[in-house]
C-alpha cells in the first residue's frame, strides 16, 4: 500500500530482514510494529518542531495481521508521542484513494480528509489517487478523551 504493485513484492530474507529492522533503528521517529512476530513499521517523518507538524507512514507488511486493529493502535501510539512528548500541533499522511481500510483506521484515528492529489500513484497500470489527511493537537486529544 506504499504505491507500489503487492505482484512487486518478494519474500524477505532473514539478511533483508535484519537491514531493514537496522534502517528503522537509525531513524529518529520510527517503531518496529510487533505480534508477537516483525509485522510492519509505522513512523514520524519530516519532523518539524519549529512548526510543530510532521508527516506519517505506517505499513502492515503480514497482510494476515489486517483487519486485527493493529494499524489503528500503532496509530494512536505514534500521535500519542507526536502530540505528547514532541508537541506536535499537526500530523498530516497520504493514502491512496482504494485504501479503505487504511482510510477508516485514520479517521478513528481523529485525521480529517483534506484533499486528493489526483492521479499521483500509478500500481498496477491504474492511476491512482492520493487522500491527503491530517489530524491536529485539539482533535487527537478529543478522540483520545472520547475513547476514555
Amino acid at each position: 500500500m506504499y504505491g507500489g504493485s503487492r505482484s512487486d513484492l518478494r519474500p524477505l530474507t532473514e539478511e533483508g530482514a535484519k537491514r531493514w529492522v537496522r534502517r528503522l533503528l537509525e531513524m529518529e521517529y520510527a517503531w518496529i510494529i510487533d505480534a508477537g512476530t516483525l509485522i510492519g513499521q509505522i513512523r514520524l517523518e519530516s519532523v518539524d518542531l519549529r512548526d510543530r507538524r510532521a508527516n506519517l507512514l505506517v505499513g502492515i507488511e503480514d497482510s494476515a495481521q489486517l483487519g486485527k486493529g493493529l494499524g489503528k493502535e500503532a496509530i494512536v501510539l505514534a500521535l500519542g508521542y507526536g502530540f505528547d512528548i514532541l508537541k506536535l500541533h499537526r500530523v498530516s499522511v497520504r493514502v491512496l484513494d482504494y485504501n479503505l481500510r487504511a482510510i477508516r483506521a485514520y479517521q478513528k484515528c481523529g485525521f480529517i480528509i483534506e484533499g486528493r492529489e489526483r492521479e499521483s500513484a500509478f500500481v498496477d497500470g491504474t492511476w491512482h489517487d492520493d487522500v491527503m489527511m491530517s489530524v491536529l493537537d485539539r482533535e487527537y486529544m478529543e478522540i483520545r478523551h472520547s475513547n476514555g
